[in-house]
């Protein structure tokens, strides 16, 4: 046993290393035992400790130093119900206490040379790429502070199935693009930890090797039902792709995958000043 073996088994259950041989250390610990939270108490953060969060999140590693990352909080009651609406199975968007949006900030730098004189486009995919992995990466770290105090939070990425609507409630301009929402609040009930795809399969050495995938996959899938499974109810796109006897997560995941959810997201970024070249 290490001060990780529960936590590895817990989160990957896939018979790979625990850790044997290395200290015990809070911060991975609580990485390794973080949890999605959708149910909160009433109860709100302070403001001083939410200002806090985002000083932390904004401190997260920026590409080139060029800082794509910005960060919106919807206050606004009509705002939040407006976005809610759009996502009626998830009713903690806007019953969460706090909803941040991440947004990939390319405009920034753009107008940054124009007040420097030194005039540059940046919606080619490179501006893009390092906005979006900007922003992830403050929304990750803002994720990790916040859990590290007890709060629990829930990262809403499906915000950009309905990106016009989405970015003309927030007044978005041209070069600014939502990434991923954040609800964040103090739980109301114990989250539940996902287990994740066996080590096998998602970590390589010297060279990319998937030969091993669907073995690794398929023992996934049934380890997953047995923890979790997906009830017959929530099988998608039967009409098109008929009821299967067994729905793994990765049926789950092709099926889900195969009807394009985020169709709107590209042209809503060429309209706005992304050419991608």
């Amino acid at each position: 046993m290490t001060a990780y073996s529960d936590l590895i088994a817990r989160r990957f259950g896939d018979g790979g290393p625990v850790g044997a041989g290395v200290e015990d250390n809070d911060t991975i610990r609580r990485v390794l035992a973080r949890k999605t939270v959708r149910r909160y108490s009433d109860g709100m953060p302070s403001e001083d400790l939410l200002g806090v969060l985002v000083a932390a999140a904004l401190s997260a590693s920026a590409k080139s130093d060029f800082q794509q990352a910005s960060i919106l909080r919807l206050r606004e009651p009509g705002k939040r119900a407006a976005i809610g609406r759009l996502f009626p199975s998830m009713p903690w968007i806007g019953a969460a206490p706090v909803f941040f949006v991440f947004l990939g900030d390319a405009r920034r730098l753009q107008r940054i040379g124009e007040l420097r004189g030194k005039p540059l486009r940046n919606g080619t995919l490179e501006g893009f790429f390092n906005a979006s992995v900007d922003a992830a990466l403050a929304m990750q770290t803002m994720i990790l502070c916040a859990e590290s105090v007890g709060l629990g939070v829930c990262p809403i990425s499906v915000i950009r199935n309905e990106v016009e609507k989405v970015a003309a409630i927030l007044a978005l301009p041209d070069l600014v693009f939502p990434v991923a929402g954040l609800c964040l609040g103090y739980p109301a009930a114990d989250g539940h930890v996902s287990l994740r795809l066996p080590r096998r399969v998602t970590t390589h050495h010297d060279c990319y090797d998937d030969g091993g995938l669907a073995f690794g996959v398929d023992d996934y899938d049934r380890r997953r039902d047995a923890i979790h499974a997906i009830p017959a109810d929530q099988q998608r796109a039967n009409d098109e792709f008929g009821t299967a006897d067994f729905y793994g997560w990765s049926e789950d995941k092709a099926r889900q995958a195969a009807k394009a959810e985020g169709a709107a997201f590209p042209p809503y970024l060429r309209a706005h000043g992304f050419s991608f070249d």
